[in-house]
């Protein structure tokens, strides 16, 4: 492809891609075994361009992150993460803070954010979409979390962070079935979650605004959301939801009411969603979740679909913190 066809296909003028690491996990999704074709091909596309481009594959869980820490030390401008939601968020990890840009080729099981910047494509489409796609800076989400062993640990986010049932829900996934089963076992587990969870309360501490006192509610699930579209059902989950958020959009769920629940998720399938009451929808600057009145009971959370550790939790908004490649007609 010559300059002028890179012209055409980038006619805002941003700053073309040159040196582009495609890190891709080859047990992502139902498709696994045709990961690593559709990977070299999005990469040819990227080299007929001019671009160079080179494919890593992930070797277990935990080396996304490790290969795009190596490559932002070694110089690529752009990192796109080739599978789903949770490759996305181990090297969201390494971009954040940095001048290299994130993209998303969606080849897993749950592409939440690809689905938001219009990217559930077949590869070569998803990928021509990149090479003409504006790279924007965007706030993310962090989460500071407790873990097994006692520690606090933070991560960042750009789909959503949970704690209560949806974290839960993501503790009891197998990561075989996960990949052999696919959106099937969501549904098993999500039904599994809702009739026997007892749906414990929790403190939610919302600062609302800088200068206003923070205010507690008890919740028993709670739901930082970045994006309008999740794919699939899920769309418009939390109305006024966007990347370029610099303040929190959450759903609090004020109810251990399984009804309560499964009401408001077929209202989400057929767009009716309402909150006021049981559930809430609310902006704040920061919110701190914690164990109420000395409770005992686990109370996991989760980020991205990740499953992270549990309470305390404390989430709120890094500005001015990635850059992220949205195609042109994307409203994220």
């Amino acid at each position: 492809m010559d300059a002028l066809s890179i012209e055409m296909l980038n006619p805002a003028g941003n700053p073309p891609m040159h040196r582009v690491a495609l890190i891709y996990n080859p047990a992502s999704g139902q498709n696994w075994g045709r990961r690593g074709v559709a990977v070299e091909r999005a990469a040819g596309a990227l080299r007929t361009a001019g671009i160079e481009a080179e494919t890593l594959e992930t070797q277990g869980a935990g080396s996304a992150g490790k290969l795009a820490k190596d490559a932002v030390c070694r110089g690529f401008d752009t990192i796109i993460a080739c599978g789903g939601d949770g490759t996305v968020h181990e090297v969201l990890q390494q971009v954040v803070g940095t001048d290299v840009a994130l993209g998303v080729l969606p080849l897993g099981t749950a592409n939440a954010l690809a689905a938001n910047l219009g990217l559930l494509l077949p590869p070569e489409k998803a990928m021509r979409k990149l090479l003409a796609a504006r790279p924007v800076r965007v706030p993310v989400g962090r989460i500071s979390y407790r873990t097994s062993s006692g520690e606090t640990q933070t991560r960042y986010f750009t789909v959503a962070a949970g704690v209560g049932a949806d974290a839960l829900f993501l503790s009891r996934l197998d990561a075989g079935l996960k990949r052999r089963l696919g959106y099937i076992l969501y549904l098993v587990e999500a039904t599994r979650v809702w009739a026997t969870h007892s749906f414990p309360l929790f403190e939610a501490v919302f600062e609302e605004c800088a200068s206003s006192r923070p205010r507690t509610v008890e919740v028993s699930q709670l739901l930082a959301v970045r994006i309008r579209d999740f794919g699939g059902v899920l769309h418009n989950l939390a109305p006024g939801a966007t990347l370029h958020n610099d303040g929190l959009r959450l759903v609090a769920f004020k109810t251990q009411s399984r009804y309560q629940y499964l009401r408001f998720l077929l209202a989400v399938v057929f767009g009716r969603q309402t909150f006021k009451g049981q559930i809430e929808l609310l902006d704040a600057v920061s919110v701190e979740c914690r164990p109420r009145n000395r409770s005992r009971t686990r109370v996991f959370a989760e980020a991205d679909g990740e499953l992270l550790g549990q309470l305390p939790v404390r989430i709120e908004i890094v500005p001015d913190a990635v850059t992220l490649l949205i195609p042109a007609n994307a409203r994220p």
